[in-house]
């Protein structure tokens, strides 16, 4: 069946075997100045965080470069140049010839955005900013130069099954897991987020090849450093879409279950059916027969108590089970039951098998080079089965330390249950949890999709519901670091997110043991060090800039081993 080999591959472990940018991030520094203890760097109050301290923010870097950043800041904020670009290039190209052309633009455009071509010329500039306690993340920003209409094409060839394009487009997918052609083109709406469109299987090893490389030079640059991955570039998204109504449908059936006993509106984490009254109504809706009920339910798989939650109802549709073989649920429109997946080709079950590899060589490539690999969140109807396949992964790396981290969109209504789950599964099995905490960047697309295809709109209502919901979900998730080792990201352009970080960090670290060291660094004082923490936990806190300013420091990656540096 189609869970079981997902599970089965990523479990086991199937392996075979760029132009880069960089976003920057700053490394570990001293846990306090020369002459001072760990009381006094404890009690001392959280420092204000200037966001206006141009003077630190620039320090690292030179005046021609900050010259060519306003240059570049003026010539794209110029509506007549952008309507003209393509036009100019072209004439530029023309008049200079390649030569010239290429070095006008590593001067300007291509030298402000984009860190180098290879792992040798990106080499100075890590030099350079580690010299000022700044590191690096690694990241594929490439994208095929596709018209909308090609775009469109793709999207809808690339998300369709071989069954469905036989029976006319016909689909038992629900809406949201469906491709829609006026949603063909994915860049439509999102201005801070890459797209990969499938093209082919060769296309897909050329992606994970560059990813490899990103990963080997991240390796290289850094004792600790970072790469970034979409998992949309590395295969079709055909099955990143029935995965994902496969496991929206069947949460779903659990959250329906719930309300027939009477627990409707309880947090995900805190909802527990009763198993005996679950076993009945599963019966009467005539899925399987009793015998196999019971089998599914034993006290191996569930323990002893009786009942059941949503992270024990997950693990019934893995490779642990039988239940694969009786995926279906009932369709609450015309209460008949239905199957949760499509047949599959043997050439779409072998493209299905070579994303899982992918994966599993992407994650072995940055565990032996001791680099955290990021997976970044992308549209809600793949977020699903992107979130599941990194839990896969992250049950088999992230065991010694948080090697894989997820991404949790916070403008989702969902995202506080989907961190809690999460986090809950990673302390029952016991691997290490790694997540990275943004608001998201699909917003008006979500919106506009769900409102012109029917579904219900999945970002949250207003900008302080997202604001609460992000710094629900970090709080959660910082509670969790005095008890287990686990790593977060808090990934923002909000400047009171910042200040809210920086005060529930000191908050955390109020014992006598605990270090704070904070230095001046990009546009606000930032937490740097943290340590203290149970089993290695550690916090990073993020200061995301506008553009994609190589020059703008990026992320604040805490160490619990502080080197020396010669600032206090």
């Amino acid at each position: 069946m189609y869970l079981k080999r997902i599970f089965f591959v990523l479990r086991s472990g199937v392996s075979r075997r760029a132009t880069q940018s960089t976003a920057q991030a700053t490394s570990e520094l001293p846990a306090a100045g020369p002459g001072r203890g760990a009381a006094e760097a404890v009690r001392s109050p959280v420092p204000a965080v200037d966001f206006g301290n141009t003077q630190e923010a620039y320090r690292s870097r030179y005046s021609w470069e900050l010259a060519r950043s306003l240059l570049v800041l003026r010539l794209c904020a110029s509506p007549a140049l952008l309507a003209r670009h393509e036009q100019l290039l072209h004439l530029t190209r023309r008049l200079l010839g390649q030569r010239l052309f290429d070095r006008l633009m590593k001067m300007t455009f291509y030298g402000q955005f984009v860190a180098g071509e290879d792992q040798e010329s990106i080499r100075p500039l890590i030099q350079h900013n580690r010299a000022f306690g700044v590191g690096s993340i690694l990241d594929y920003s490439v994208e095929e130069d596709l018209t909308p209409e090609e775009a469109e094409r793709k999207e809808m060839e690339s998300c369709t099954s071989a069954v469905e394009r036989d029976s006319r487009g016909t689909s038992k997918r629900e809406k949201q897991f469906q491709a829609h052609r006026a949603f063909g083109d994915r860049r439509g709406g999102v201005v801070s987020a890459r797209t990969y469109f499938y093209a082919s299987e060769a296309k897909c090893d050329s992606h994970m090849e560059t990813f490899l490389r990103c990963i080997e030079a991240s390796g290289g640059a850094s004792e600790d450093g970072f790469s970034a991955i979409k998992l949309s570039a590395l295969g079709r998204p055909q099955f990143l879409l029935q995965f994902s109504d496969v496991l929206t449908k069947w949460r779903r059936f659990f959250h329906q279950m719930a309300a027939e006993q009477g627990k409707a509106g309880l947090a995900a984490v805190d909802t527990k059916l009763e198993v005996a009254a679950l076993q009945e109504s599963v019966v009467k809706m005539g899925i399987a027969s009793r015998t196999e009920i019971e089998n599914w339910f034993t006290a191996e798989t569930l323990g002893v108590s009786g009942t059941l939650d949503l992270l024990d109802w997950d693990s019934l549709i893995d490779s642990k089970t039988e239940l694969s073989k009786h995926l279906v649920v009932p369709n609450m429109q015309t209460g008949q039951l239905e199957p949760l997946l499509s047949q599959f080709t043997k050439e779409e079950e072998l493209q299905m098998t070579r994303m899982l590899q992918r994966m599993d060589v992407l994650a072995k490539k940055a565990s032996e080079a001791g680099v955290r690999l990021m997976v970044d969140a992308e549209q809600t109807y793949f977020q699903p089965a992107i979130s599941r396949l990194t839990l896969e992964m992250q049950r088999r790396f992230n065991v010694e330390k948080p090697l894989i981290f997820n991404t949790y969109q916070c403008y989702l209504k969902d995202a506080y249950d989907n961190v809690t789950l999460d986090v809950e599964l990673a302390r029952r099995e016991g691997w290490c949890f790694g997540a990275k905490l943004v608001r998201g960047a699909y917003m008006a697309q979500e919106r506009a999709r769900a409102l012109e295809i029917g579904y219900e709109d999945p970002i949250n209502p207003t900008y302080e519901a997202t604001n609460t919901m992000y710094h629900r979900c970090l709080n959660y998730v910082l509670e969790e670091l005095k008890h287990a080792r686990a790593a977060v990201m808090v990934a923002s352009h909000n400047e009171d997110t910042v200040r809210f970080t920086l005060r529930s960090l000191h908050s955390l670290c109020q014992a006598p043991q605990t270090l704070l060291s904070w230095r001046r660094f990009g546009p606000c004082r930032a937490l740097n060090s943290l340590g203290g923490l149970p089993g290695g936990s550690s916090v990073g806190l993020f200061l995301m800039p506008h553009t994609r300013d190589r020059s703008q420091p990026v992320l604040v990656w805490p160490s619990n081993k502080p080197t020396q540096n010669s600032e206090a």
